[in-house]
């Protein structure tokens, strides 16, 4: 074996060892906080790598600040995120943020000023838009987005577990 494709094989085997042995714990071995969780994109641009070190290839480049990903990994300084889609890789923790943000998943979500399907309506949001995430109740979350703030339904957004709860 050439001693690039020794690195590369190393490299997925760590990824696949970190990932079974975070799976398993249910929690991080970095940071002992749980897996997966949900983050967002501190930066406005990031490399994705195919592992966990810089010497790894570039796959692609995330390029939306404040963007949702889900940790699924970790390993060092380093965290393996997915995306919406399922697409997926090694990021430094450094372009990462706890801030918590969602997607929208449904075209024209309303927000409500209560999490009533009957309370008002404060706004709606496209389908793609980034809000941030506030509190969580059982089927609801608080978001605020482009000045507005209300209530939508949990189902219709992308970046926030089924069961959580969020004070």
């Amino acid at each position: 074996m050439t001693r690039v494709f020794r690195r590369i094989l190393a490299g997925l085997i760590l990824s696949a060892m970190t990932f079974v042995s975070a799976t398993a714990s249910q929690t991080g071995p970095v940071t002992n906080l749980p897996l997966p969780r949900y983050v967002s994109m501190k930066a406005s641009e990031g490399n994705v790598r195919r592992g966990p070190s810089l010497t790894h290839r570039i796959d692609w480049v995330f390029t939306r600040r404040d963007m949702p990903l889900q940790i699924t990994a970790e390993h060092g300084h380093w965290r393996r995120v997915e995306d919406r889609e399922g697409q997926g890789g090694w990021v430094h923790y450094s372009l990462l943020s706890g801030v918590r943000t969602v997607i929208v998943e449904h075209d024209m979500l309303t927000l409500h000023q209560r999490p009533d399907t009957d309370a008002p309506v404060a706004a709606a949001l496209e389908l793609g838009v980034i809000a941030r995430l506030g509190k969580c109740e059982e089927s609801w979350c608080q978001l605020r987005s482009g000045g507005y703030r209300g209530w939508a339904r949990k189902d219709h957004l992308w970046g926030v577990a089924a069961d959580e709860i969020r004070d």
